[in-house]
């Protein structure tokens, strides 16, 4: 690991807490796009080659672990490496580890295509990059790989009457906000995740009538996530989330969701997450309770992945 390089420095702010007391998962994505903004820029294709050429490093695919909690005023950085380098694309290999023990929190591995920003088309890597990307080739670690997910090829793409079809349900609705999306008004992955993440209490409203706003000592998290992004959605697009469950065992369950563009029904980006109930005084996973695990196991759809 030692050709990885620091990519980002930061510690967790009160705005980061969601309301099961720890930094919420789009700030973990969030944190990781510094790195990827810094990591562009050691490898050449930082802002400058933006302007220029009218291309930049979008992320078409992302898994993530969550290995450990993250609380209020809790310093870090995040290191990155780089796992495979093709003509096209490269897969990114980032750390987010404790400042003071060097514990990993957070591993994540980003897989990274050149595009042409107007049409969003592939663009070759330019040699120089190549060059400067194989350079930080390493391999990735036994605890930044998939644990409870499978990392299989991206499915065929659904469309919103496809997934309604299938007994998908709806989990989340909204407009896009600029402020949600960077200078070419398109969604940032933070948003991606916020937007990925919402829906959960929304599908436990629908099936069982659980609120999680009044349900203090029981609340949930994610272990591990896994993004697949077919097209990113601009300023005042409509999008919607139809969400299913793949798997619900006596601890974990692996949710699915889906983010279609409303107007044209197309599929924007699709995710996997495994997902546990969390005693929320002692900061354990526990068994999921029957009653919910009835419900959950309600929503199991046949066939449904990212």
């Amino acid at each position: 690991m030692n050709r990885m390089i620091e990519v980002a420095r930061n510690s967790v702010q009160t705005w980061d807490i969601d309301q099961m007391g720890h930094m919420n998962v789009q700030f973990y994505v969030d944190r990781a796009a510094d790195g990827l903004a810094a990591l562009s820029t050691h490898l050449g294709v930082g802002r400058a080659y933006v302007q220029r050429t009218g291309q930049q490093l979008v992320a078409q695919d992302m898994h993530i672990r969550f290995l450990r909690e993250r609380h209020v005023g809790s310093p870090f950085y995040l290191r990155a490496g780089i796992v495979d380098v093709g003509a096209d694309k490269f897969t990114v290999y980032q750390e987010m580890l404790d400042s003071v023990t060097g514990v990993v929190a957070a591993a994540y591995s980003i897989e990274l295509e050149m595009r042409d920003l107007h049409t969003h088309a592939a663009c070759s890597l330019p040699a120089a990059v190549q060059a400067r990307a194989s350079e930080l080739l390493v391999s990735q670690p036994e605890h930044g790989r998939a644990k409870g997910l499978t990392l299989a090829a991206p499915r065929p793409l659904l469309t919103l009457e496809q997934a309604e079809a299938m007994g998908m349900v709806p989990t989340f609705q909204s407009q896009i906000r600029p402020e949600q999306c960077d200078r070419w008004q398109r969604l940032t992955l933070r948003h991606f995740m916020g937007i990925m993440s919402n829906p959960v209490p929304n599908m436990l409203a629908q099936t069982s009538g659980d609120d999680r706003s009044v349900m203090p000592e029981v609340g949930g998290a994610s272990l591990e996530f896994r993004f697949v992004f077919h097209r990113y959605p601009h300023t005042d697009d409509v999008v919607s989330v139809r969400s299913g469950l793949i798997h619900v065992g006596e601890k974990t369950y692996i949710w699915c969701h889906w983010l279609f563009d409303l107007e044209t029904g197309q599929a924007l980006a699709s995710a996997e997450t495994v997902g546990i109930s969390l005693d929320l005084q002692a900061r354990k996973a526990i068994a999921t309770p029957a009653v919910m695990r009835r419900h959950l196991q309600s929503l199991l759809v046949d066939g449904l992945r990212a």
